[in-house]
């Protein structure tokens, strides 16, 4: 599946061949997808490992990222975060950077792997107040580590507005967009976030959190690891049923400011995702409309 202009085409061929020149140790493991986001794509390596490849040059920077600060993290952290084993370097088979890490046994949270929401709620809580807690040891928010959802709304505002009319197009049949365009405007005209820069992991959907025995285990895919202010990390939250998301705001003890930011960042990734996704990625296009439907649900 094909998401961008400038991808990079990658099959299990391409991985073995990799894994050969680099890792001739593991080169006969057995080796299957094991799943596809937008910015990577994934195969499990044996029962232990997994193979991680930016789809283009763009995303190879979140890549470096995680090498450089994850093994970091880590210690700081009681939720556990994925482990990088190996940083592959770029070929002439594939010209970019590429990872291995360890697997890390869980589902991703849904209805069939939490049973008690509110817990739930309370855990991702507990989790991201440890996270924005850690120390930044040295590091501060520029490149790589600036990533715009660590930042002001107000810089995001043309090409959210441009977003924001392309979903009017393409779905304003199935989503109220004249509401998400008064809740993006309601953040925005808010002052910015008087909180400090802290580590933000940058994507906390539920793909991205690994449940084991209907408790959070793991937060997985730090592509938007960066330093900045919590606003956009609350956002994700919509994605999740009322009752997780109250726990969360309870636990977090967060003011009206900050959800309204929050959810301001929740309708700029939502409508920005129908609109670049809308002809190529129809599953993460009815993830997005969710999300959406939520927010508008909640008011």
């Amino acid at each position: 599946m094909t998401l961008h202009e400038d991808e990079i085409p990658v099959d299990e061929a391409l991985v073995r061949s990799l894994l050969e020149d680099q890792r001739p140790e593991w080169a006969q493991l057995p080796l299957k997808p094991a799943g596809e986001g937008t910015d990577n794509t994934m195969f499990r390596l044996g029962e232990d490992l997994l193979v991680r490849l930016p789809r283009t040059a763009a995303n190879a920077g979140s890549l470096r990222k995680e090498q450089e600060w994850l093994p970091r993290l880590a210690d700081r952290l009681s939720t556990r975060i994925p482990e990088p084993v190996h940083a592959g370097t770029a070929s002439a088979a594939y010209p970019l950077v590429w990872s291995v890490y360890r697997w890390i046994e869980g589902a991703e949270a849904g209805p069939g792997t939490v049973e008690d929401w509110a817990l739930f709620g309370a855990d991702l809580a507990a989790a991201v107040r440890e996270l924005h807690g850690v120390g930044l040891m040295g590091a501060t928010r520029e490149a790589p580590l600036d990533w715009y959802r660590g930042g002001p709304l107000a810089p995001c505002d043309p090409w959210v507005t441009e977003a924001l009319a392309d979903c009017r197009d393409k779905a304003g049949d199935l989503l109220d967009v004249d509401a998400l365009e008064r809740m993006w405007r309601a953040g925005v005209e808010l002052p910015e976030s008087p909180a400090p820069h802290g580590w933000l992991h940058g994507d906390l959907k539920p793909t991205n959190l690994l449940v084991r025995d209907g408790r959070l285990h793991a937060l997985i895919d730090f592509g938007g690891l960066s330093v900045g202010v919590p606003d956009a990390e609350h956002s994700t939250v919509w994605d999740l049923p009322e009752t997780a998301r109250e726990a969360y705001w309870d636990a977090l003890d967060l003011d009206d400011d900050t959800w309204t930011r929050a959810r301001a960042w929740a309708v700029a990734v939502g409508v920005s995702g129908v609109s670049y996704y809308w002809d190529s990625f129809p599953a993460f296009v009815a993830e997005c409309r969710a999300r959406l439907e939520s927010i508008l649900a909640a008011g």
